[in-house]
């Protein structure tokens, strides 16, 4: 269960300056101090955690004082008696009371609940907290993912613009046909759209870290095209679903609402025990009629033990045995289909990480071949032996497969959070770690293509080989 911000506190100072220009720590730094689900949920963990102390104040003395004043009218007709008449009076008492249970097995039970409760409180809102970290890096990588697709959907544009200047001007020599310059057109005009769809998406992912932060941000640090794309460690996914099983704060907290309702179904069992309490009493009473023209006061002491055993309360105390018996199979039932879930989880998102750490090396090279082709068709299209058509379809292959490569990229950083999540063990260091891989100076519109494979593409257009890199990768630890 993670402790209350502690490790988030102690890095609050290192990116205070990156505000035109932020970092990830900075807008978790900003989550925290702003997020009003985050406020909520403390709020009611704080609210749940009472439940404890007034679970225990049943089981504990229970002091009172009381005090009262009255007047009396009294007529006596005086049958049987020497005389009649009436008479007024007053008359007012001073009481103290304490009463100590000494067997109470219903309280005992719903104190053991309470205790269940208010644990489970605090790890829901550690839940919580673990939530925003992956919320505030899906909304900060959507973030550069988003920018990313639009720097490459800018350089599609001026591409096919460049690709149009081009086929003009060889229809205007004689050296292509009309037909060219339609279909340079076309890819054009689509490229444009597509540029302003992108422009629009870039700034709905910004209004999630607004909503988060409770500020606009105008630019976030890039991801390193360097950052280390490794596969899970342990490499066994069953470790991974065991740590799950143990350590995931939803389904602790899942199974503490079990624990809880296995008490509180002990808890109503009592209510048909019989109940003992010891008590003390003192009543003061002043006033009164009059005894021999005298007034009467009386004072009472009282010290015992009292027992109480319900026979009959119309059938309520069954009643309720009944429900908690069903809501203790209903928190049974939820907690074996939460595990159930967790274990899924665990074991997709580790598939999806194994295949992702090949699956990017491919793209990697995906775009080196897409690159090398493009330069190819464009020398064959210069030369008049590739068309139009040629060209404008490598463009678009070499630009679809640099979004595939940087979609999948931001998607294994999430799955690689979105893993420890499930297995409870995400915690803020996580993003001090990818923070270690940010560049303050990342220009989407010069980077958005890994510069490995741009220097890998000349290689192979000379027709070389080895002249660049996939990104980092190896068996080791998925820490990033």
């Amino acid at each position: 269960m993670l402790r209350p911000l502690t490790l988030a506190l102690l890095l609050a100072g290192m990116s205070a300056h990156a505000l035109a220009n932020s970092d990830l720590l900075t807008v978790y730094q900003e989550a925290l101090a702003n997020s009003a689900d985050l406020a909520a949920a403390e709020a009611e963990a704080m609210a749940r955690q009472e439940v404890l102390p007034q679970a225990r104040s049943q089981l504990l003395p229970n002091i009172g004082l009381g005090a009262g004043a009255s007047r009396e009218h009294v007529d006596i007709d005086g049958r049987g008696m020497s005389g009649k008449g009436s008479d007024n009076y007053g008359t007012h008492y001073y009481q103290a009371s304490l009463t100590q249970p000494l067997f109470r097995a219903d309280r005992w039970f719903n104190y053991q609940a309470a205790k269940s409760q208010s644990e489970q409180a605090l790890i829901e809102f550690s839940a919580t907290q673990q939530e925003l970290i992956l919320e505030v890096a899906q909304a900060y990588f959507n973030v550069l993912r988003a920018s990313d697709n639009l720097a490459t959907a800018r350089a599609e544009e001026r591409a096919f613009e460049r690709q149009l200047e081009q086929a003009r001007e060889r229809f205007e020599v004689g050296l292509s046909a009309r037909t060219d310059v339609l279909e340079a057109q076309a890819g054009f005009d689509n490229a444009r759209a597509a540029r302003l769809t992108a422009g629009t998406n870039l700034d709905v992912s910004y209004q999630a870290l607004t909503r988060l932060t409770n500020r606009d941000h105008t630019q976030l640090h890039g991801i390193s095209h360097d950052l280390p794309i490794l596969a899970p460690s342990p490499a066994d996914p069953q470790q991974w679903v065991d740590t799950a099983a143990t350590q995931n704060l939803t389904l602790q907290a899942s199974r503490l609402a079990v624990d809880s309702a296995g008490q509180a179904l002990r808890s109503s069992r009592a209510g048909h025990a019989p109940s003992v309490d010891a008590f003390v009493r003192y009543r003061d009473n002043r006033g009164g009629a009059e005894l021999n023209s005298q007034a009467i006061d009386s004072r009472t002491s009282q010290i015992g033990v009292e027992l109480t055993l319900p026979l009959y309360a119309g059938g309520g105390i069954s009643s309720r045995v009944r429900e908690s018996g069903y809501r203790l199979n209903q928190a049974e039932h939820a907690t074996d289909a939460l595990q159930r879930r967790v274990v899924e989880n665990t074991r997709n998102l580790f598939r999806t990480l194994t295949a992702s750490v090949e699956e990017i090396e491919a793209r990697h090279q995906a775009i080196v071949s897409a690159r090398a082709a493009l330069d190819a068709t464009q020398t064959g299209y210069e030369v008049g032996t590739r068309n139009v058509v040629d060209v404008l379809e490598a463009q678009r292959t070499l630009f679809r497969t640099v979004r595939d490569y940087n979609t999948q990229r931001y998607n294994y950083i999430i799955n690689n959070l979105s893993l420890k999540q499930v297995a409870g063990t995400l915690s803020p260091q996580d993003l001090q770690d990818l923070s270690n891989w940010l560049n303050p100076d990342y220009d989407a519109d010069r980077d958005f293509i890994p510069p490995s494979a741009e220097e890998a593409a000349r290689q192979m257009s000379l027709g070389r080989t080895g002249g660049g890199s996939a990104p980092a990768r190896n068996s080791g630890s998925s820490s990033f």
